[in-house]
């Protein structure tokens, strides 16, 4: 199996990084030249891996492609490049659907929407994967865990939330910078901040079959510091703020 990837990103280098160190067995990588810094960072540091001249030769040569490109790029290349009917097409692009895939590519090949996020490159996360496909699944299992979805129109809810991304590592950082100024070392406070949120979450997801109303309720006791943040945020309006954020980054989504 030779895979492709068109645009050499962070999320290309995540991916392919994912893939080098995983157990998926394939014959080589082919990244385009879009970014040579990225591009010859991840040759380097693994085996099989090529960078092409241009992106119709790792079309030409791959049996998956990979479109890990903007919407903006993806409309204004995908339409002049020549697919093969016999490969299969992972889209990481946001905004186009599956119908505006099908018409830009032309080709019947067998196509898909992916949703891989940065911690893929150590083989954790969620893949939320549209439409479903067991050749599919097995490759991103080896890589994270895949949530196959059946409706396009509720893949663009994942989307969404993957827009709080950045949002969560705001979070962390003001948190680090509070420690800091009260006098703890910037290395002691941000590694405590993300060793602490890394356990929640790992806790979180061992209890992921209960409502997570329930770890709510458990982190708390009554006139505790924990009841005092929750009591605290939720006058601020600190969730209702972020149900909004999501609410506004799916309505960009759904103008598309």
């Amino acid at each position: 199996m030779k895979l492709g990837f068109i645009g050499t990103g962070k999320i290309t280098a995540s991916v392919v990084t994912g893939i080098s160190e995983s157990k998926i067995s394939f014959k080589k990588i082919v990244l385009s030249p879009r970014n040579k810094k990225i591009a010859k960072k991840l040759k380097n540091k693994f085996k099989k891996i090529s960078i092409a001249k241009n992106n119709q030769e790792i079309i030409n040569s791959c049996d998956w492609i990979f479109l890990a490109i903007t919407p903006t790029v993806g409309e204004k290349i995908i339409k002049n490049l020549r697919f093969k009917s016999n490969q299969i097409i992972i889209s990481f692009i946001s905004t186009m659907t599956l119908p505006q895939l099908k018409k830009t590519i032309k080709v019947k090949a067998k196509i898909f929407r992916a949703i891989p996020l940065p911690p893929i490159s150590l083989r954790k996360g969620p893949i939320p994967v549209f439409p479903s496909n067991k050749k599919v699944k097995s490759f991103f299992d080896k890589l994270g865990t895949t949530v196959e979805i059946n409706n396009e129109k509720l893949s663009k809810n994942f989307w969404a939330i993957s827009g709080m991304m950045a949002p969560f590592y705001e979070l962390l950082s003001t948190m680090t910078n509070w420690l800091v100024k009260r006098g703890v070392k910037r290395d002691k406070a941000q590694k405590y901040i993300t060793s602490l949120f890394v356990a929640l979450s790992e806790d979180a997801v061992v209890n992921s079959k209960k409502d997570l109303r329930f770890l709510v309720k458990e982190s708390q006791t009554p006139k505790g510091l924990n009841e005092q943040g929750v009591v605290e945020l939720r006058k601020a309006g600190f969730y209702k703020s972020s149900e909004k954020t999501l609410s506004s980054i799916l309505k960009r989504l759904n103008k598309v």
